[in-house]
């Protein structure tokens, strides 16, 4: 690696919830630096949730956090000419960004609806264990068991 390793930069909580994730979750919302946009989706979005569950949504939104983080994942390695998929073990931040990732991936598949609804859809699913999302990260754990007998090549 070239140059120093970028400083760590502190998220300020969002102000209507309180909670660093759901800032995280504007971010990663967020196109072309529209802030603003980004908050009303995700509030929206919280609305909807809380309208329809008739739950707190910040604990929903946990639930399907928990849901879909991720343990273990697989990264290429190459050994000897041959390229092996090694399962290991998935960081603390990295866990969070796939969480997010996929959920509005999986919510912008969706056609037809605004995006607060997709993304609250998708959110609620996820706290149910239902939905693209969690499928992804069943398909990610899924890809890691089958190539476990590669895990001593890990370091």
């Amino acid at each position: 690696m070239r140059g120093k390793a970028a400083i760590k930069r502190d998220i300020a909580p969002d102000h209507k919830y309180g909670s660093v994730l759901v800032a995280k979750l504007v971010n990663y919302v967020m196109y072309d630096g529209k802030k603003s946009v980004a908050e009303r989706v995700v509030h929206d979005c919280f609305e909807i949730i809380e309208a329809e569950t008739k739950q707190n949504p910040m604990d929903v939104f946990d639930n399907a956090l928990k849901n879909i983080t991720p343990t273990v994942e697989v990264k290429s390695k190459r050994v000897g000419g041959a390229n092996y998929q090694v399962p290991m073990p998935v960081r603390g931040d990295r866990r969070y960004a796939l969480a997010y990732r996929w959920v509005l991936e999986a919510a912008r598949g969706k056609k037809g609806k605004p995006m607060a609804e997709k993304l609250a859809e998708e959110i609620m699913l996820a706290a149910k264990n239902e939905g693209e999302a969690v499928k992804k990260r069943a398909d990610v754990q899924r890809m890691a068991e089958a190539n476990r007998a590669f895990a001593h090549l890990a370091r």
